[in-house]
């Protein structure tokens, strides 16, 4: 891929500040069909587990299922738009949800509690086939990422007002942050459901790693004021606080801010001298 190819499929500021707010962003039919029917064939054997902190190029030989999924065009830039180049792998799973198999995962996030403020990893979820509402697609709740919680501390909630059940075409995938809250949904269909997850971890700082020539289109700023209707009145801004904290480090401007959430609480006078 040439430099100026890799730069087209970059993620931009708008995109990002989704991911910010939102805690994903999706891809959708972004995998070749021919692919799509390898996978059918690759994944129900398994993909070999790899130490946690192995490197993309090791992990995944030149020419295998894996590296080529990860070399599609839009695949590579989002990657390298969320976590940079040369990320290492934490893991990867093929989860399969069996036909009626009559069970659902409970709400959760794939971490222990997390209280990184300037760095993130990112969980890639590919979907080889399409996913209908019957076949159970992951259950995910946007502008969950930032609230600190323990993995399953979140699993007595059923249904959360905004969650996103995901129905997709198939070769579809989603980047999530590391902390949103999701789970596997029961399968009512005849159908088994795949699903293929990479964890990435950066091995850059993550700054200014996307296209950035709309850094200061007001969609921007727009995308991290977004609103969910799960929210508290009250704590809905401790979220905003949090995306504002996330941007500043993504882009490095100690400046940024939302409506002064976070300038109010970062003011420190100095005394005054006669």
């Amino acid at each position: 891929m040439t430099e100026k190819t890799r730069t087209e499929h970059l993620l931009n500021s708008v995109q990002m500040a989704h991911f910010v707010s939102h805690g994903a962003i999706r891809l959708d039919a972004v995998v070749p069909e021919e692919l799509n029917d390898e996978a059918m064939r690759v994944l129900p054997a398994g993909v070999p587990p790899v130490p946690y902190g192995t490197s993309v190029a090791r992990a995944y030989p030149e020419g295998s299922f894996v590296r080529r999924l990860l070399a599609v065009p839009r695949i590579a830039g989002a990657v390298r738009s969320l976590v940079g180049p040369g990320p290492n792998i934490d893991h990867h799973a093929v989860h399969v949800r069996g036909p009626r198999e009559g069970e659902a995962q409970p709400l959760h996030a794939d971490a222990i509690i997390d209280v990184r403020p300037d760095a993130f990893d990112v969980q890639l979820m590919y979907y080889p086939h399409a996913v209908t509402l019957e076949m159970g697609g992951t259950l995910s709740v946007p502008g969950s990422h930032l609230r600190r919680t323990n993995e399953s501390d979140t699993g007595r909630y059923q249904n959360l007002r905004g969650q996103d059940r995901l129905v997709c075409p198939a070769g579809t995938v989603v980047f999530l942050h590391h902390g949103l809250w999701h789970g596997g949904r029961r399968n009512d269909s005849d159908t088994p459901r795949y699903m293929f997850k990479i964890r990435f971890n950066p091995t850059v700082r993550q700054r200014l790693l996307w296209d950035t020539s709309d850094l200061t289109d007001p969609r921007v700023a727009a995308a991290l004021d977004t609103d969910f209707p799960w929210y508290e009145q009250a704590t809905g801004r401790l979220e905003r606080y949090q995306r504002v904290l996330m941007w500043r480090a993504l882009t490095g401007d100690d400046t940024f801010d939302l409506d002064h959430w976070v300038t109010r609480v970062s003011n420190r006078p100095e005394e005054a001298t006669a």
